[in-house]
């Protein structure tokens, strides 16, 4: 039986092979339409083509062109990150720095050749519309993290140190401004609006990049880690209210403008908390809230309503990402419901599209710009600058209400770090036209000091604390 259907399957696809070899030498004696020649698979006009250059062809092709730069962005971000792992670093430090080795800087610099056929400037749009969605899911993400329970228990601790390390910052920022603005703003930059973002580059804090460092450490639960994570959350809301009201100034040109754009920020927040907010609960149901695992139709609603807020932002005047985020911040708290979901969308983020945005930011940077010494001491005091306005100032501010000194000058430490919120702020003056590449590579390397030293500094004012814990009880040994 077996060999019986053997033969007549056999038999089959002979005869349709056959139909179809009559089929197409038929066909190609048909006139083709227009009267024009036409070149097919194994006619000469089509088997002159070298197979080497056909695939030299299809290596142009835009597709072609992304998937390399998918793979050389998140090879790059995985191996430099894990490296940083390594040695004690958030991996998130040396994924930025990983897309700095991509860019200009050292790619570009080593094999200019191979960097100009990985990223040609007719590719970069769709690098940074893919990075902006990147950015925008990981906003989402640093929204649901937000804990306003926290800044409830820890109000006059939270408020007084995360205001003092963004006033301090700013107002040194401005301060530089003043000697830089001719010089380092982009052409056509007003000095409000370079002063403007040169104080809101000093005082932002990295609230992700600051948690991991703490549970890193196991520090999550003690009063410098719960003080830490609330400062932090207060800092990344005034901070990234300033900037909205920053970018909301920048856009419009006129006060008239202005004023309506913050109208419409504030109606949409009302809307987004008062309406929204409890309706979605009751939109997704407690079945679907309590569910081990969120449902694709779950997933679904809440994709729709990320992208949604950020579409209302953008068309309001200020940046897709203030609506992730504010998107992120209303969601449901039950049933742990935010962390099932951040893992899902921050993983798919993280490892996939935040690296585009590392590159992305990589290939705006330019170290070659800082030739002379003049640049790189003017890049020095900018991180002396941010170091202490923020550092110094959350450290001054935490001792004043309670922290001794060593406990302080950490906490000085974590709100130091800036991050990828950093990098998040730099592109956006930088695609507004208010810094110039030189001052956006300054303010680049200046986040990426910052961050690094962060591990260290909590080190060694670690160690110092410790030391003045053991003096008592060698006093009274």
């Amino acid at each position: 039986m077996m060999k019986r259907t053997s033969v007549a399957y056999l038999l089959l696809l002979t005869l349709a092979s056959l139909s179809l070899i009559w089929l197409l030498r038929a066909g190609s004696a048909l006139p083709p339409p227009g009267g024009l020649a036409v070149a097919i698979p194994g006619s000469p006009a089509a088997s002159a083509a070298a197979p080497l250059a056909e695939i030299s062809k299809n290596s142009g092709d835009p597709l072609s062109h992304l998937f390399l730069q998918l793979l050389v962005i998140i090879g790059a971000a995985q191996i430099v990150g894990r490296v940083f792992s390594r040695v004690g670093l958030p991996q998130v430090v040396g994924e930025m720095i990983a897309g700095v080795l991509l860019g200009p800087s050292l790619f570009g610099w080593l094999a200019p050749q191979a960097f100009a056929f990985t990223f040609p400037a007719a590719t970069l749009n769709t690098l940074q519309l893919l990075s902006q969605v990147g950015v925008c899911l990981f906003m989402f993400a640093v929204g649901m993290e937000l804990n306003v329970e926290h800044v409830r228990n820890k109000a006059p601790t939270a408020v007084v140190v995360s205001h003092a390390s963004i006033v301090a910052p700013f107002l040194l920022g401005a301060s530089l401004a003043w000697f830089l603005y001719s010089r380092f703003a982009a052409p056509g930059a007003s000095f409000t609006a370079f002063a403007l973002f040169m104080g809101i580059s000093m005082s932002i804090t990295a609230f992700p990049v600051l948690a991991r460092i703490l549970q890193e450490r196991r520090l999550t639960q003690t009063l410098l880690g719960s003080t830490a994570i609330t400062c932090a959350a207060v800092d990344d809301v005034t901070a990234w209210s300033l900037l909205a009201f920053i970018v909301a100034i920048t856009r419009t040109s006129s006060v008239t403008g202005c004023a309506f754009n913050l109208l419409l920020v504030v109606a949409f927040i009302a809307v987004m908390v008062w309406i929204v907010k409890p309706a979605l609960a009751r939109w997704l149901g407690e079945a679907r809230l309590t569910r081990e695992e969120p449902s694709k139709g779950t997933l679904g609603v809440v994709i729709c309503v990320t992208m949604g807020s950020a579409l209302v932002t953008e068309m309001i005047g200020i940046h897709a990402l203030f609506g992730a985020f504010l998107a992120g911040a209303i969601m449901p708290k039950a049933a742990d419901f935010r962390h099932k979901l951040g893992v899902r969308i921050e993983n798919f983020s993280s490892v996939l599209l935040l690296p585009l945005f590392f590159a992305f930011t990589g290939l705006r940077t330019q170290i070659g710009l800082l030739n002379d010494w003049q640049g790189w001491l003017i890049c020095l005091a900018i991180i002396l600058a941010a170091s202490v306005g923020k550092l110094g100032a959350s450290a001054i501010a935490a001792r004043l209400t309670g922290f001794t000194w060593p406990e302080a000058l950490q906490l000085g430490a974590l709100m130091n770090t800036r991050g990828l919120m950093e990098l998040i702020a730099l592109n956006i003056g930088y695609d507004l036209g208010i810094l110039s590449p030189r001052i956006f590579t300054m303010l680049v390397i200046m986040a990426l000091t910052t961050t690094i030293l962060t591990g260290p500094l909590l080190t060694l004012f670690g160690e110092r604390r410790a030391t003045l814990d053991e003096l008592p009880a060698l006093s009274r040994s």
